[in-house]
């Protein structure tokens, strides 16, 4: 009985206490508050106006899981995470009574099936396409669905090991993205696409120009396949890579060659590219060093530079043409960029992509030019409908950083992620384990492709690549929909309309 009541006793102070410490932190708030000129809502309503602060903070949170429909988040709606969490676990995915997609909604995208279906012992696998028949070491592949640019830096060590172990088990192609090459890249043995943004990391110079030894260096190592060259990107055009320096350590800085936990600000564009012209003599100088296939990767605003582009290079020589072009969309994913050129700067891909595709048919480069997909196709519908309107390959990023686990926490850019995909913070990064996530990663890859093949074989194809325009229907503002081919018609001997 006397225990019993020394523990109520202490329960009781404790309580007090406690009710006293709150008291005093509301007073210290309050005189705070009344005296801070900053902030007008707790200038004005003291203590109780921070919880409107509070709120403003978990509101996206709240929202993402008890307020918003399936269908009605963004970037990323419920249904189209789910769909790649389920992929990259293996477990079923199927869905019954039902869609929940609204197919009455403006450019919903329709597949047209055919009455005839490809059997299962009728498809054919996916044939491979060689990249950069003019280069020393060409590129062959037949897997159509890769893992877009996402620099060591932007995302965590563990992050880029798992990545890398699940390309090489899935065998796509892992692009750096403009950071540079780490250990992580390497020590999978996937196949490895070289990015080389405006700052040139890992290949620059003292002037901030390319080290040619270090090119060659880079592309001695037999998994770097190939090179991008990063004209923009969709999250931002026009302007340079953005990488806080909070997130800049003593590796990333090394590998980037720049100061620790700086601001990495990358120029807007590469200085020694300024028209058509130069900007093939970039694309043939690193060939050259390198011996391996070059691209580009741009996203759209208007296309005369790129008729000019494609003009220079039949004066020159198809062998002089870029080898890749990685369209981007507009609404494409960074981790850090202004709202202004993220909300409303760069052509979506779905208007870009068929239209570069028409371009190059326009000039006789289509059959040496690959076409390569970029900016939110994280669904199989999105990548079918991208190969439709004429890619060769489609890439992801942000899908496949939810088949690492993300959940759209919106953290990217403040080192706190709390999945550690984007963080520096071992705390954060223990969550992430590299042997797990990258079986995540390989599953949804092949999650991808197999149900791509699904729908090219509901349509009559025997593989995914033989989808065309016709196979595409597009839902117009009457609610009825339109084939691909008839709103954008492939265009062999005329330019295209704008």
């Amino acid at each position: 009985m006397e225990l019993a009541a020394a523990v109520l006793r202490f329960l009781v102070y404790l309580f007090v206490s406690l009710i006293g410490l709150a008291v005093l932190a509301a007073a210290v708030m309050y005189v705070v508050d009344r005296s801070q000129t900053k902030h007008a809502i707790r200038r004005n309503f003291p203590v109780v106006g921070r919880f409107r602060y509070m709120f403003e903070h978990l509101g996206e949170f709240f929202r993402q899981y008890f307020f918003a429909l399936d269908r009605e988040e963004m970037p990323f709606n419920r249904a189209e995470r789910s769909w790649v969490y389920r992929a990259a676990k293996g477990i079923d995915n199927t869905v019954a009574f039902g869609s929940t997609r609204d197919l009455r909604r403006v450019g919903t995208v329709i597949f047209a099936n055919t009455a005839y279906p490809t059997l299962e012992e009728d498809s054919v696998p996916p044939n491979a396409y060689i990249i950069g028949p003019y280069a020393r070491k060409p590129y062959g592949t037949d897997r159509f669905f890769h893992i877009s640019g996402m620099s060591y830096g932007a995302i965590s060590k563990p992050a880029v090991q798992a990545l890398a172990h699940g390309a090489r088990k899935a065998g796509c192609w892992y692009n750096t993205g403009e950071g540079g090459l780490s250990p992580y890249h390497l020590e999978a043995g996937c196949d490895i696409v070289y990015q080389i943004g405006t700052a040139k990391y890992g290949v620059r110079n003292g002037d901030g120009g390319f080290d040619d030894d270090k090119l060659r260096a880079m592309a001695e190592h037999k998994q770097v396949r190939m090179f991008e060259i990063k004209l923009s990107q969709g999250a931002k055009p026009g302007k340079g890579g953005i990488l806080p320096g909070v997130k800049v350590s003593e590796e990333v800085a090394a590998i980037r060659g720049i100061p620790v936990g700086e601001d990495s600000i990358s120029p807007n564009r590469h200085p020694e590219i300024t028209d058509a012209a130069s900007l093939l003599d970039m694309i043939n100088h690193v060939r050259e060093v390198t011996g391996k296939p070059v691209g580009f990767k741009v996203v759209m605003g208007g296309f005369c530079w790129l008729r000019d582009l494609f003009e220079e290079v039949n004066r020159r020589g198809i062998e002089s043409a870029p080898d890749f072009i990685t369209v981007d969309s507009g609404d494409g994913g960074t981790g850090a960029a202004p709202q202004p050129l993220i909300d409303n700067v760069g052509l979506p891909v779905r208007e870009s992509l068929p239209k570069v595709v028409d371009e190059l048919r326009h000039y006789g480069l289509r059959d040496r030019v690959m076409v390569i997909a970029s900016g939110k196709l994280i669904g199989p519908e999105y990548v079918a409908g991208a190969i439709c309107a004429g890619a060769d390959f489609v890439v992801s990023a942000r899908g496949f950083m939810f088949a690492l686990g993300c959940i759209q926490a919106l953290q990217c850019n403040k080192n706190t992620c709390p999945t550690g995909i984007t963080t520096h913070d071992p705390k954060l990064q223990r969550g992430l384990v590299p042997e797990d996530k990258a079986e995540r990663v390989y599953r949804y890859q092949r999650s991808i492709e197999k149900e791509v093949g699904v729908i090219a074989h509901s349509c009559g194809a025997q593989r995914p690549r033989e989808l065309e325009r016709r196979h595409c229907r597009i839902v117009q503002e009457d609610g009825l929909s339109v084939p691909m081919d008839e709103l954008m018609p492939d265009r062999q001997d005329g330019r295209s309309s704008s």
